[in-house]
């Protein structure tokens, strides 16, 4: 009774803003000082919003300060969790950690993706929204409450009830990391083809391309150069398999040299 009674004695400029508090408070486990910073969190930039004096009014800029948080946050946690690993794989399990794909499934998990205020998305392309959100709501965060409470936030409510901290470190994800080894082991050239595009709503799509001594083995797309070479080399390692029709290619080809 207690906690439900709590914003009403808060004093908000207008009555309709209680609902908005009341799910940040779900959301983040304490009221918000300033709701404008989380508002603007909310606010992606294809509502084309603008301020009284025709100022743009999204959440691009909380993204970038909330990143840059979330980096030392995460960077300080798993700094402390895995006392005897050493800088490599601290960076790694880190990288999992703050990635955009992750960060969008916990935006859906804690609900922050159905806040959210942006036109004309494909459903490939809410969660990769909703990540930047996420990015924006710590950046809010940090702007209105301070350091110690994204810190407390990230534990309390992200950390080992979304994410498991140890199964996401030690979970093998870096595609582009795996097929450089197996192109280093059999002596190949790896390189990527680029091309970018633009969705009906204006984002950038990034279209990426992995050959193999010149041969295509995996097209991948995202809205990253990053995510879209990710999900080429994906592709490819699944190709490459024994067995595969790609795979007896580059052998009879002497492309590579079979074991």
């Amino acid at each position: 009774m207690y906690r439900a009674n709590l914003i009403d004695a808060i004093k908000l400029p207008f009555r309709k803003e209680k609902g908005l508090y009341r799910s940040f408070y779900y959301i983040l486990g304490f009221y918000p000082h300033n709701i404008k910073y989380y508002q603007e969190a909310l606010m992606h930039s294809s509502m084309l919003a603008k301020s009284n004096v025709g100022k743009p009014m999204n959440n691009e800029r909380l993204e970038f300060l909330g990143d840059a948080i979330l980096n030392a946050v995460v960077g300080e946690i798993v700094f402390h969790h895995f006392q005897r690993k050493r800088e490599g794989f601290l960076t790694t399990a880190r990288s999992k950690i703050v990635k955009r794909e992750t960060l969008g499934q916990v935006a859906v998990e804690i609900g922050l993706d159905k806040l959210i205020h942006a036109n004309n998305f494909t459903h490939a392309h809410n969660s990769y929204m909703a990540g930047n959100a996420f990015e924006a709501l710590v950046g809010a965060i940090y702007l209105d409450r301070g350091y110690n409470y994204c810190v407390q936030f990230i534990q309390d409510k992200i950390l080992g009830k979304i994410i498991n901290i140890d199964k996401i470190a030690y979970k093998e994800c870096n595609f582009k990391s795996k097929l450089l080894e197996w192109c280093q082991k059999n002596k190949v050239e790896m390189s990527f083809e680029q091309e970018e595009s633009r969705g009906e709503d204006g984002s950038p799509m990034f279209h990426s391309k992995v050959l193999i001594q010149g041969m295509e083995l995996g097209k991948g797309r995202g809205y990253s150069k990053k995510e879209s070479q990710q999900n080429a080399c994906k592709n490819a390692l699944h190709r490459l398999k024994k067995g595969n029709k790609v795979y007896e290619t580059l052998i009879q080809n002497n492309a590579i040299k079979q074991e």
